[in-house]
């Protein structure tokens, strides 16, 4: 997908914020606590007559110095929060949540975005593509780099994983 801007509306989430590298210890035991009340909530939405699946998980990621992103960087500093977006009709139903995971609105509004295929380690080249994109468009990046997890990398070959790359932006 080329980049494209999108104009993203509030939406409300399942949240849970963490550090260090993702395939570290503690960031699979968040996503799984995300992953309880999202299928509890589907269930329940099932129950009352509504059929949702589980939207994909999302990831804000930042780091307080930008070279623990680049090759070699230090991914034990990364912060994350991690996310699944819940239906409009979620909103009425109450579920249990885990320790760290909350329920929270979040506004992304002007952002541009680029589908990224292929294994994590070759996103640099879209991101090359998506920033240049933003330059171009007269915009500057406002906020944490976003992905959106289009394909389960546990079934999926690492170089047919679809990820949505994305940036909050403002003029320049």
């Amino acid at each position: 997908m080329r980049p494209e801007l999108v104009d993203l509306a509030e939406q409300e989430f399942l949240m849970v914020d963490g550090r260090g590298d993702p395939d570290g210890p503690g960031y699979a035991e968040a996503v799984a606590a995300l992953y309880k009340p999202a299928y509890a909530l589907r269930f329940a939405l099932k129950r009352a007559g509504v059929d949702r699946k589980v939207a994909p998980l999302e990831g804000r990621w930042w780091s307080d110095d930008l070279a623990d992103f680049a090759a070699g960087g230090d991914r034990s500093r990364w912060n994350w929060t991690m996310m699944i977006g819940l239906p409009a009709e979620a909103a009425e139903l109450d579920v249990p949540l885990a320790e760290g995971v909350r329920r929270e609105r979040f506004t992304e509004g002007l952002s541009a975005q680029a589908l990224h295929v292929g294994p994590y380690a070759t996103e640099p080249e879209t991101l090359d593509v998506l920033h240049a994109f933003i330059t171009e468009q007269g915009y500057a990046i406002d906020g944490e780099h976003h992905e959106i997890y289009l394909s389960d990398p546990r079934r999926t070959k690492p170089e047919r994983l679809k990820t949505i790359l994305r940036y909050p932006v403002r003029r320049a």
